[in-house]
């Protein structure tokens, strides 16, 4: 029986990132940005814009979304999706709190 799992790494606390900011780790050559909103919860996508390739890091942080700062996509926290007219997709990792600590899954393991 092959059971598949997440595999959990431990990124950081939950005070390490500003409330409606983001920081940024890396996993390869690829950039990943974790963000925290107003009422502390947390995201975490590619920081990849799917129309301009901006960096989502440096956005501006509101309802549920990120405002990529180079030609304002909005980009939905939870799924990746662009909102409105836009249409475009950014990765989205699962992660999670135990505690102060934040957790971050890149993939499963066998």
């Amino acid at each position: 029986m092959n059971a598949m799992s997440q595999t959990w790494i431990r990124i950081g606390k939950l005070t390490d990132i500003p409330r409606r900011g983001s920081r940024c780790i890396r996993n390869g050559e690829m950039s990943i940005a974790v963000f925290r909103t107003v009422d502390d919860r947390i995201f975490a996508l590619e920081d990849t814009c799917p129309h301009g390739n901006g960096p989502l890091s440096q956005g501006i942080i509101h309802d549920g979304c990120v405002t990529c700062p180079l030609h304002n996509w909005v980009i939905s926290l939870e799924t990746g999706l662009a909102q409105g007219a836009d249409e475009g997709r950014t990765r989205t990792f699962p992660v999670k709190r135990e505690g102060e600590d934040i957790l971050l899954s890149l993939g499963t393991s066998e």
